[in-house]
């Protein structure tokens, strides 16, 4: 390709091919690095991927492909997101590092990837497509393979003093599925536990070494964070961070990752999002404190391990709540429930949180009605998200909310939740005259409707009618209600706030405390 004369593209200077590949979408990008070494090393010049995020399966597979990409980005990458996922969690066998206009990925040519064109915005790369195999004899294998890929991102950004954003996501709890993890089999895979203390030595490093950190965000990483971990900020730095996020429901009994004390050298903290067992009385009046800027967003995960192993003497009450709303006028609550008694949810629901979202998810104890009525009279004001979630194997009798009761409660839900904008149930039963109640009363403004197949159940007089066909009647009518064409959810698997409700927690906090 002669520009002019003898000159070549191959004697364009480095940084106006730099300047060149700014204009392309990752996934052209990637495919202009193929030409040759030259423009391949321009690739990854630091000012193209300042952002990068990674979604990987605990496959020994992406190792080489990871250690690659963080050799290129980790000491420059100002945003670092990180997912961790098992295999079966992931579509189609494989994981996919997500790269954005400014996301980094390696090169198709250098490790057997796939670019997938997601518009301007954005490329997605497989990253590996290894054959399962029994996972009752290989989840020690994926255990310690996981500890591997900690490490090799940790140790690449380490030193890295540009580092903005941090967000790791590890869901233990599906490193869980084939076992239990206890200290018994962390020894098999990590003797002595010398990989941990590098992990977390590796984090704490990351932390010291961080000098413009302003969002951290740590959710269901196994043994990265300690309670010491924060003590290795700088006050300075600690002073200018506005996102905190630690969450990690298998801390032992009388231990916290962050304390009262702690928070108070987060001066401008904006958002925050912790176990609730670890969300004090004392931390809600630190907050509340005119030296700290208005809290804007609480994401708040309860669930039943912590309860059992902590106590919820420490909990904020109805004043300290009203202390803090006082001083961060625009509070928003987002909280996730895990398998919660209904004593313990009624104890914890108090009249004064300024609560917006809330999700449920239960395998063994059910939401009452009694609980759902309380959410709708207490949040009106505030409600814009609900989700309901009984992951049952007996397909044959869901619970019924409404069972004994004059109205059903998601139909006043509806009614007094004048902000609601998404229901999403599952495994409760849902009358079909009441799921087109709900999208008459709230029409156009429910933004989202997703209620399983298996969930709706119709009147026996429903049924009796020859000359009506109760399913198409059922979507003809909520279509109506919503003014937007309706339908049942068919495949459960397709939505992942009913099947990876840990994932879709943390990745809608997100959102939720980036939306400030």
């Amino acid at each position: 390709m002669a520009l002019c004369g003898d000159v070549g593209a191959s004697s364009l200077p480095s940084e106006l091919i730099v300047h060149i590949f700014s204009f392309l979408p990752a996934s052209d990008r990637l495919r202009a690095s193929a030409a040759c070494s030259r423009w391949r090393d321009c690739l990854f010049y630091p000012a193209l991927w300042p952002e990068l995020r990674l979604g990987l399966r605990v496959s020994a597979a992406e190792r080489p492909r990871l250690e690659f990409l963080m050799r290129k980005c980790g000491a420059f990458v100002r945003e670092l997101r990180l997912e961790f996922a098992a295999e079966n969690y992931s579509a189609g066998g494989s994981a996919t590092a997500e790269a954005s206009e400014s996301d980094a990925t390696p090169p198709a040519s250098s490790c057997c990837c796939t670019a997938y064109s997601e518009g301007d915005d954005g490329a997605r790369v497989g990253l590996g497509n290894e054959t399962d195999a029994q996972p009752s004899s290989r989840w020690l294998d994926v255990l310690r393979t996981y500890l591997e890929l900690v490490l090799c991102v940790l140790r690449s950004v380490r030193n890295n003093r540009n580092l903005q954003k941090l967000s790791l996501f590890g869901d233990i709890s599906i490193l869980q599925q084939n076992g239990t993890i206890t200290n018994t089999y962390l020894n098999k895979v990590d003797p002595g536990g010398k990989k941990i203390r590098q992990i977390q030595q590796y984090f704490e490093e990351i932390l010291k070494n961080s000098r413009q950190l302003k969002w951290l965000s740590c959710g269901f990483m196994l043994e990265i964070v300690t309670p010491t971990s924060l003590s290795s900020l700088s006050n300075p730095v600690a002073n200018t961070i506005e996102h905190l996020s630690l969450l990690d429901n298998h801390t032992p009994a009388n231990t916290t990752l962050v304390t009262a004390v702690e928070l108070e050298r987060f001066v401008n903290l904006r958002s925050l999002a912790l176990d609730f067992c670890d969300f004090t009385a004392e931390m809600a009046r630190v907050l509340a404190n005119n030296n700290h800027v208005p809290l804007h967003r609480l994401s708040l995960l309860v669930h039943n391990t912590s309860l059992k192993n902590k106590t919820l003497d420490k909990m904020p009450e109805d004043d300290d709540w009203k202390a803090l709303t006082r001083n961060s006028g625009n509070l928003r609550v987002y909280m996730m429930a895990f398998d919660v008694k209904i004593d313990d949810m009624l104890r914890i629901l108090k009249p004064s949180i300024p609560l917006e979202r809330i999700h449920f998810d239960s395998y063994i104890t059910c939401v009452s009605g009694a609980v759902v009525d309380l959410i709708s009279r207490q949040y009106d004001t505030f409600l814009t998200h609900f989700i309901l979630m009984n992951d049952v194997n007996d397909m044959s009798g869901f619970p019924d909310l409404g069972d004994n009761r004059n109205e059903d409660p998601l139909v006043l839900l509806a009614w007094r939740c004048m902000r609601l904008s998404l229901l999403a149930v599952h495994g409760y039963t849902v009358w079909a005259h009441n799921l087109i109640a709900i999208a008459r009363l709230r029409g156009p403004d429910l933004k989202m409707l997703e209620v399983t197949e298996e969930s709706i159940d119709f009147d026996q007089s429903e049924l009796a009618d020859q000359d009506v066909d109760p399913v198409h009647n059922l979507i003809e009518q909520v279509s109506i209600g919503l003014a937007r064409p309706w339908r049942a959810v068919m495949d459960i698997e397709l939505l992942s706030v009913f099947t990876e409700p840990s994932r879709h927690f943390y990745r809608e906090m997100q959102n939720f405390s980036e939306g400030i």
